[in-house]
Formats: structure tokens, C-alpha cells, sequence
């Protein structure tokens, strides 16, 4: 005799200071059969207290948000519940800022403009333990992470021009696609990534793009 099989569903907690923007995603989320909105919250303060006890699998946020700082709260939901992962909406142009939240922990960045489509794939990205970010956003803080540094830097040598080109595609897609936009082997990907991965003293593409952020 088969045995129904229900579903585990994404526990997802919503971060926002406007009811209609809560609203708007809840509904988009509503429609999709393994994603659960558990919890809504007003402003940082209320995430943390919610986190401690919801203990859901993603928090959607804003970068911006009152009574408390998004790296504070961050590092105190990291602390108290590391598996949460913690996805931020912005339209902000602060890079060193959005630099920050990413050190902080968050699981990736994207611009409050992304389609409902993309936003729903970026959550099951996050879920599947992947870093997501907006393209261009990465660009961005990847190319102010190359930038010369008047000291030398604890992790290792400065990425060269082509590096942080494959590092920023490699955030966002896999090795054959980037072979594909860059006109390159796989083979020569995967050796950029090796070089990129010693050079920062890491060992995966999403503590790459982390330890480049802190240049």
C-alpha cells in the first residue's frame, strides 16, 4: 500500500515595514506548493525574536530596515540559527554597505526589480544552499574588490582583471556557461577558479565571492 509522501515545504519569513509589500510576496508565494510564508515582521527587531522562534529556512528582508541594523541582525540570527538563510531586497547603491550584510552572513543580494519568476528561483536557490546574486550588483562589488589596496591583505594576492570576471560570472552560473560567455574551455574556468580559490584561501565559489567582498 502506497503512503501519501506530503511535501516538505520552504519556511519562509517575510521582513518588511510596509503591510503591502509583505502582502504582495506572501501572495506570489502563496501559489507555489514547497514554499510556506510562516511569519511577518515589521522592522529587525521583530525578525530576531520571530527567528529565535519560528526558526524558518529563509528570511526575505531589505537591506534598510528600523529598530535595529540588517548586520546586526544578521549575526544575531546566524548565532542563535545558522541553517536560516537570509536573502536581501535592495535598491540601495551602497556597495560597501551591501558588502557588509553579505560578510554579515546573508545568502545573497538582488534588487527589489527582480521579476516574481526570478525571486521565486532565487528562494529555491538559497534553499539548496547556493549564493544568489543580481548580476550587475555583483559586478559592481567585484570590481571595487579588484581595485588596488595600498597594504597587502591577509587572504592572498589580488585577483587579476580576468579572475574577478570569472568569479563574478561564476557566482551567478556553472562552469560551462561561463566557458560559453567568455569564449573559453571548461578546462580554463576550472583552472581560473582553482588560482581564485588559492589566492583567497577558500574552498567554494560562495566564500570566493565573500572573501573577494572584503577587499
Amino acid at each position: 500500500m502506497e503512503k501519501d509522501i506530503k511535501m516538505k515545504k520552504t519556511k519562509i519569513l517575510l521582513v518588511n515595514d510596509q503591510n503591502v509589500v509583505r502582502q504582495g510576496i506572501q501572495q506570489l508565494l502563496e501559489q507555489e506548493a514547497d514554499l510556506e510564508v510562516v511569519g511577518e515582521a515589521g522592522n529587525n527587531l521583530e525578525a530576531v525574536n520571530l527567528a529565535r522562534e519560528l526558526k524558518p529556512d529563509i528570511i526575505i528582508t531589505e537591506a534598510h530596515m528600523p529598530k535595529m541594523s540588517g548586520v546586526e541582525a544578521i549575526r544575531r540570527i546566524k548565532t542563535e540559527h545558522p541553517p536560516t538563510a537570509i536573502l536581501i531586497l535592495t535598491m540601495d547603491d551602497d556597495e560597501e554597505y551591501i558588502a557588509e550584510l553579505l560578510r554579515a552572513g546573508a545568502a545573497g543580494c538582488l534588487l527589489k526589480t527582480i521579476s516574481s519568476e526570478d525571486l521565486v528561483h532565487a528562494i529555491r536557490s538559497v534553499r539548496a544552499g547556493e549564493f544568489v546574486s543580481d548580476a550587475a550588483l555583483m559586478q559592481r562589488l567585484l570590481k571595487r574588490a579588484a581595485r588596488p589596496q595600498p597594504v597587502a591583505l591577509d587572504y592572498g594576492d589580488h585577483l587579476t582583471r580576468r579572475e574577478t570576471e570569472v568569479l563574478e560570472l561564476a557566482a551567478r552560473m556553472g562552469n560551462l556557461a561561463v566557458a560559453a560567455h567568455l569564449g573559453i574551455s571548461e578546462r580554463t574556468v576550472k583552472g581560473h577558479l582553482t588560482n581564485i580559490f588559492q589566492k583567497l584561501n577558500v574552498a567554494s565559489r560562495t566564500e570566493a565571492v565573500l572573501a573577494a567582498l572584503k577587499c
